[in-house]
């Protein structure tokens, strides 16, 4: 009893492609078709026979089309057990058709938010009917097929044809969990856009929905599964990107690719070309230049070490002498808004290398939310979009910092907020030239990233590291004044940090016998 035939079928869809093939092939295997509004219209327009919903309901669509499908004509012939003598007879004696295959994708909603609708247009999309019908035809799946995604028409049509018109209960299992999740996903986003649009920041009750992009190999080990799911909201990065050539992306490399695109975005395409190369999510170095090549060999030159196997994000579109740069050493993924011919041309040679490339950079100012699962529950927070304008900096020491310092400073700033805490960041010139992450003290980071810079210094035969002269960002405040001296025992010249500590006094103190510039930001920049 598990096979299950079509005969009659209820279409209404909001995105018609592909909706014409489907209605001709249905028709021809002889299954009646019912229908709504524009669905109808355009399958009457391809020829084929349709009966309207307000011909079985025996009510007109009324009060702008929101009220259609919502009568027992439609959903008794959904919901009812045909292997149930009640439900049957019950639908005997009212004149109730049995639905066996429903086809809905709903207003788009989505779309609406995506494009900046109003709040009255955004309501205008919240469909009402056809979540109802893919609910109701999702539970009968026992005997009703619930096909809610375009990209099921052909898995659809290649069951009916290997059953004879028939459908397997597997099957329809399958497409009841597909239709369930859609609608537990447009529910989640109608109601984050309400939470928004009313400035309910802490709403009592939070969804969470994607869509599977991609099955992963394994997740950050081996022994992991995985998968890659999308949000809808179309901001440019690995989850939007196209990929012109390579393996597929591995968990790591969405998550270091992400990174490496969130951080290089910061940098203003309008002030010059900058180039992020990142590893293990964390920056291993980031520069400006004149050319995105000048750009790239200063980020190359903080950490050339840690840049083997990372991945490489550019602020602008990647041209074929940075192409030819990049493929010196081996590189895992890289990113940008846009790649010349000449370009891919160069990277077509290295099979493994992965090119992305974007229709535009994110906002880095743009509200976003961000999730991390514990034990038992979820955390949210806003997106760290924080910024900190140059007219808001307040300088706390003796000395003041100089233009081409203050440059400095803030590029360091800006870098910092993409480090793993405690994040200690060197920067000359428009350029990382040490980056200490993830320790546990913030004298550790600072140590770390000042003996890296040394290390550079001999690899490259330089007379002294490029700490000296420095500008350098802590995403936090000192706590205590040796973090500071640390930093200005490897050769930097000023740093810009939040301020806040008890001991602010001290450390600007111990600044100030140093003789170097200090900026406070008011702004902390953990990043766990």
């Amino acid at each position: 009893m598990t096979l299950q035939p079509i005969r009659r079928a209820l279409l209404s869809v909001s995105d018609k492609t592909g909706l014409i093939d489907l209605g001709q092939k249905l028709a021809g295997r002889g299954v009646t078709l019912l229908s709504t509004g524009g669905t109808a219209k355009a399958l009457r327009e391809a020829g084929l026979d349709v009966t309207d919903v307000a011909e079985v309901t025996g009510f007109p669509e009324m009060m702008d089309g929101r009220v259609k499908t919502l009568h027992p004509m439609v959903h008794g012939g959904l919901l009812a057990l045909r292997d149930d003598a009640g439900h049957v007879k019950a639908m005997e004696d009212h004149g109730i058709a049995p639905i066996d295959l429903l086809v809905v994708n709903l207003y788009p909603f989505e779309e609406t938010v995506a494009k900046g609708g109003d709040y009255d247009d955004c309501i205008e999309n919240i469909d009402i009917g056809g979540p109802a019908m893919i609910r109701a035809a999702a539970k009968n799946h026992a005997f009703v097929s619930t096909v809610v995604d375009v990209a099921d028409y052909d898995a659809l049509l290649a069951e009916l044809d290997a059953n004879d018109g028939q459908t397997t209960l597997a099957f329809r299992q399958r497409l009841a969990q597909t239709a369930y999740a859609r609608t537990g996903a447009y529910d989640a986003a109608v109601s984050t856009w309400m939470a928004g649009a009313i400035d309910l920041a802490t709403p009592r009750r939070r969804a969470f929905a994607g869509d599977l992009r991609q099955e992963l190999r394994y997740g950050e080990n081996p022994h992991q599964t995985a998968s890659f799911y999308t949000d809808g909201t179309g901001r440019p990065g690995v989850a939007t990107a196209t990929q012109h050539q390579g393996k597929e992306l591995s968990y790591n490399n969405i998550n270091d690719t992400d990174a490496a695109f969130e951080l290089v975005a910061e940098f203003d395409p309008a002030d010059g070309p900058a180039v992020a190369i990142i590893k293990h999510a964390n920056p291993c170095g980031v520069a400006r230049g004149a050319t995105l090549l000048e750009a790239y060999q200063k980020a190359f030159d903080c950490d050339r070490t840690s840049a083997f196997g990372g991945i490489v994000a550019l602020n602008m579109p990647l041209d074929e002498e940075t192409a030819q740069a990049i493929v010196e050493i081996f590189t895992e993924v890289v990113i940008a808004p846009g790649a010349s011919d000449a370009a891919k041309a160069v990277f077509a040679g290295k099979k493994n290398l992965r090119l992305l490339t974007t229709d535009g950079l994110p906002d880095p100012k743009a509200a976003q939310l961000t999730y991390r699962q514990v034990a038992g529950g979820m955390l949210v927070q806003d997106k760290d979009t924080g910024h900190v304008p140059a007219a808001d900096l307040r300088v706390v020491t003796k000395v003041q910092p100089t233009d081409a310092q203050m440059a400095d400073l803030q590029f360091a700033w800006k870098v910092a907020k993409h480090v793993k805490s405690n994040a200690i960041v060197y920067v000359k010139d428009g350029a990382t030239v040490g980056v200490g992450a993830g320790q546990m003290s913030r004298l550790d980071s600072a140590l770390i990233a000042a003996k890296k810079s040394e290390r550079m210094a001999e690899a490259m035969g330089l007379d002294q590291p490029l700490t000296i002269g420095s500008a350098v960002a802590s995403d936090a405040f000192f706590p205590f004044a040796d973090g500071l001296m640390e930093a200005a025992s490897a050769g930097a010249t000023c740093v810009i940090q939040p301020g806040g500590s008890m001991r602010d006094n001290e450390v600007i103190a111990a600044a100030d016998a140093a003789g170097i510039a200090m900026v406070f930001t008011g702004m902390r920049h953990f990043k766990h």
